[in-house]
């Protein structure tokens, strides 16, 4: 099967050597994403707002791919301190909806750009 790189202007560009995700065949793996705007590629403020942007980020990475949150595999959220689990979880419960995927959460010393949150995930694509 053929590699293919995903790239959307809806999403930040890669900060480093990576691709936003890479697909193989229904298979997509998402880079992580920190709360970068994609117009500015500046970090938003806050816990709360970069964790919508990173959610928002992740979304059009993963509809650019044909897939979706609804066919999401597998999260992993890295955060800087623990004690930002309870409203990052919040707010990604808003998000995944009602059948979470499978999912790992990390406390980390620190994050590209001073983010405060980083998210990657696994999904299948072009399944319905």
């Amino acid at each position: 099967m053929e590699r293919e790189i995903i790239r959307t202007s809806r999403a930040p560009k890669a900060i480093g050597a990576y691709s936003q995700a890479v697909r193989v065949g229904q298979w997509v793996w998402c880079s992580g994403q920190i709360g970068l705007t994609p117009d500015t590629m500046q970090l938003v403020e806050g816990l709360e707002g970069q964790t919508r942007q990173v959610l928002d980020n992740l979304n059009a990475v993963l509809v650019e791919a044909g897939s979706s949150i609804e066919h999401l595999l597998r999260v992993r959220i890295y955060l800087t301190e623990m004690v930002h689990f309870d409203t990052v979880n919040r707010i990604y419960e808003e998000w995944v909806g009602t059948i979470p995927p499978a999912r790992e959460t990390v406390a980390v010393r620190e994050l590209p750009m001073s983010a405060l949150v980083e998210i990657s995930c696994e999904a299948l694509a072009d399944v319905d």
